[in-house]
């Protein structure tokens, strides 16, 4: 029997998940911190991510360790720690910055379809992993990412693309990510055999 489910993600242990939903056949790894954030079918993220407002798209692979959208603090202030905006944490008369709290909820990240980032990685608010982008481990991306390209260092910069533009735009237009999942099924053995070009001729 299959492990995961289209109905319920498949939780490990020790997660602390908060305002947050799942599609179909998604895995979220031991140990994740996942907060105001919506992932789409087939994603998965490995043990111990921290991740907080993103829209994460179909079959994002996240490795280990990785954090996305990682929350600020204010700068333009005379100081930058939580008593600011957690002051109710620190005084019995004293509420949260609610109006931080909006600020920081509506800065979001987007990962695209058929992303992989890996060990380590960060991606900062208010950026987008283009659809089929690689991180790098250990990366920290701080700009928006082009789709099918690999990013590395830090900050991070395109290493070289994964697939040529004109095989990427293809795949885009082909958006494989939306079949059924008998379709995809179907498609399984091609998925493994054929390289891209050659998935596009059969298919596309």
């Amino acid at each position: 029997m299959a492990r995961l489910s289209a109905i319920d993600p498949f939780v490990h242990p020790e997660c602390d998940i908060t305002d947050s939903t799942f599609g179909a056949y998604v895995e979220i790894g031991k140990g994740n911190r996942i907060a105001h954030s919506a992932f789409g079918d087939y994603s998965y993220c490995d043990r111990f991510t921290d991740i907080a407002n993103a829209r994460i798209g179909k079959f994002a692979n996240i490795a280990a360790l990785t954090r996305i959208g990682a929350t600020d603090h204010p700068l333009h202030t005379a100081a930058c720690h939580h008593f600011l905006y957690r002051s109710d944490d620190y005084w019995d008369d004293a509420k949260r910055d609610e109006d931080f709290f909006a600020q920081r909820k509506s800065r979001l990240a987007y990962i695209g379809h058929d992303t992989w980032i890996g060990a380590g990685a960060m991606i900062k608010p208010e950026v987008t992993l283009g659809h089929g982008a690689v991180v790098a481990a250990g990366a920290v991306v701080t700009k928006d990412v082009d789709p099918y390209t690999i990013v590395a260092g830090t900050p991070a910069k395109p290493l070289r693309l994964r697939q040529p533009r004109c095989v990427a735009e293809r795949l885009i237009e082909l958006a494989w990510w939306d079949w059924p999942h008998n379709a995809l099924r179907l498609a399984l053995e091609d998925f493994r055999k054929l390289d891209a070009e050659a998935f596009l001729e059969k298919y596309a």
